[in-house]
């Protein structure tokens, strides 16, 4: 249920990104990235913003966790490692797809009722596994098949059909798009398709990270608090081993966070700290590095998130540079370890 009137939707328009991240290489900076980021203490309150964090845009993959609540309050039994496989960007390893086929076959559906586009395993290792093997791209393979199974499984279970389940008007749809507002307390600026064929929503920046919060601070017992749990307990199903994802979810206790496509990083700490960044060229390279910083800025310690703070740059065998945040971001994060 709404407790506050919606705020109103983000303006559509051109973001007046900052310089967020420098690539040095040998000392000079030899690039840089753009974007928005912005801190959220514990009281909702911004307590850092850069860049332009109420234009809309397009959280993508960010904004799973969000649509698994919707799923949940609409009878979807799933938690644990299938719920967080629900609200995934996996990497098409094999749990993975042994998970997806068992919300399949608890919807009474098989992979020809998947929605989804077909597509060749996120991770590249895997990928390159499954073309050597000489297997062709499949909606089971692809990296929202989670969220898609699950659609299926909910749309069963509420009695809803399961042929135009990607269809905006559709029941699912609709509940999903009621629980985007709520939980970003703004109005969606437009609806348009992501690149697996849902609907996807446009929000702020600002309007991503306070879902985020309301997500990792909800009571236990409420479909926010269902969806929290299985990211934190099972990270792994919601990326895949070695992922950026769940590596970050292992070393910070209690963080909830979720990536999107286009260079955008969602997290949240369990007192309702949170952050969420968009790098304006989508480049992934600068993602983690300035969520780090974002995550320093917000209070999370500083040593946990040292591996995190950079993107090593190579040439010739060497490491002569890096992605890092720009020096007011980095400023409140731990150096990096050196190289053992």
């Amino acid at each position: 249920m709404r407790s506050a009137p919606l705020a109103d939707a983000p303006g559509i328009r051109e973001p007046l990104h900052a310089p967020v991240a420098h690539l040095t290489r040998g000392g000079v900076i030899e690039g840089m990235h753009y974007g928005s980021l912005v801190v959220l203490g514990a009281d909702g309150e911004v307590r850092f913003a850069l860049g332009d964090i109420e234009a809309a845009c397009y959280p993508r993959s960010a904004l799973k966790p969000v649509q698994a609540v919707a799923m949940v309050r609409a009878g979807l039994p799933l938690d644990g490692a299938l719920l967080s496989l629900a609200s995934a960007s996996h990497s098409g390893e094999e749990r993975h797809l042994a998970g997806v086929r068992q919300i399949l076959t608890l919807a009474g559906a098989t992979e020809s009722d998947l929605g989804n586009v077909p597509d060749l395993p996120y991770d590249p290792a895997v990928r390159a596994t499954w073309t050597r093997q000489g297997r062709p791209p499949s909606r089971l393979a692809q990296n929202c098949s989670g969220k898609h199974a699950a659609m299926l499984y909910t749309c069963t279970l509420a009695g809803w059909p399961r042929e135009t389940y990607l269809d905006p008007a559709h029941p699912l749809q609709r509940a999903i798009g009621e629980a985007v507002e709520e939980l970003t307390g703004q109005r969606t600026a437009h609806v348009t398709v992501d690149g697996c064929g849902a609907p996807l929503f446009s929000i702020s920046l600002h309007g991503l990270a306070r879902a985020a919060a309301r997500i990792a601070t909800a009571a236990p017992g409420t479909a926010e608090h269902r969806v929290a749990e299985a990211l934190r307990g099972h990270p792994e199903m919601a990326s895949g081993a070695g992922r950026d994802v769940a590596e970050l979810m292992r070393a910070v206790p209690g963080l909830i966070t979720k990536d999107g496509f286009e260079g955008v990083q969602v997290a949240a700490l369990p007192d309702g700290r949170a952050v969420a960044v968009k790098i304006a060229d989508g480049a992934n390279r600068a993602r983690i590095p300035v969520t780090a910083a974002a995550l320093a800025m917000a209070g999370a310690d500083p040593r946990l998130l040292a591996r995190f703070t950079e993107q090593p740059v190579t040439g010739g065998g060497l490491s002569p540079g890096a992605v890092r945040p720009v020096p007011a971001l980095a400023a409140t994060t731990a150096p990096a370890p050196a190289p053992a």
